[in-house]
């Protein structure tokens, strides 16, 4: 099946309305273990000039050896990029929803820290959900795009930059907690990652509210 490359069309045409579209995508959501990440870009007349980063896609498509290096030229062609968390404690205290308006609202945060108020421009959010308002308030003009991290090149930038991130940050505590394998299956719900629940029990990063919720604690 052939990939179509993302494109700035939908960009090009926000920035006829505004004068910065900051774009923001999830990664982990449906992990059983470990944070929820938002990564966000923002771009510009000027970024969306220059030529899309080859190889740039939704960061499911891009091949695992390959994400780093693209992520990397993603950040450079960008204006700005930053990442927001929300942890497994913060998912079972108040859902995985709201924990994804939470990470939403730090990462526009950082970005505002960087220069780029988010108010300044036009809110690409990745889905059909707006989980940010219900967290920040009113006061951002937020376009949810279906499928946005496939089509929209600044989506796929946001994705892949939030995937290389999280997935070095499993691959750490799997160096902490090797017998859950998360330098492999990045806190998914593997059959070896559900095998070492069972013989091992939940640890501190697993979400104890999730279906996995049956297994006995580790600490």
């Amino acid at each position: 099946m052939t990939v179509v490359a993302p494109t700035i069309a939908h960009e090009r045409a926000l920035l006829a309305e505004a004068p910065l579209v900051f774009a923001l995508d999830e990664v982990g959501r449906g992990a059983l273990a470990g944070p929820v990440t938002i990564g966000a870009s923002v771009v510009d007349a000027e970024a969306v000039a220059c030529t899309v980063p080859e190889g740039l896609r939704d960061s499911k498509l891009v091949p695992a050896g390959r994400r780093a290096d693209v992520a990397d030229r993603a950040a450079a062609w960008v204006r700005a990029s930053a990442l927001g968390w929300a942890t497994a404690a913060e998912v079972d205290e108040i859902g995985i929803i709201r924990a994804l308006g939470l990470a939403a609202v730090r990462a526009l945060a950082s970005l505002e820290e960087q220069g780029y108020a988010p108010a300044a421009g036009v809110v690409l959010l990745d889905g059909n959900h707006d989980y940010i308002s219900p967290v920040r308030g009113a006061g951002l003009d937020i376009r949810t795009v279906v499928k946005g991290d496939r089509d929209c090149a600044s989506l796929a930038a946001a994705s892949v930059i939030a995937k290389v991130a999280r997935d070095g940050l499993m691959t750490g505590l799997h160096d902490e907690l090797p017998v859950y394998d998360w330098a492999s299956n990045k806190g998914y719900a593997s059959a070896t990652h559900r095998a070492a629940i069972r013989e091992h029990g939940l640890s501190a990063h697993h979400r104890r509210s999730w279906a996995i919720a049956d297994a006995p604690a580790l600490f």
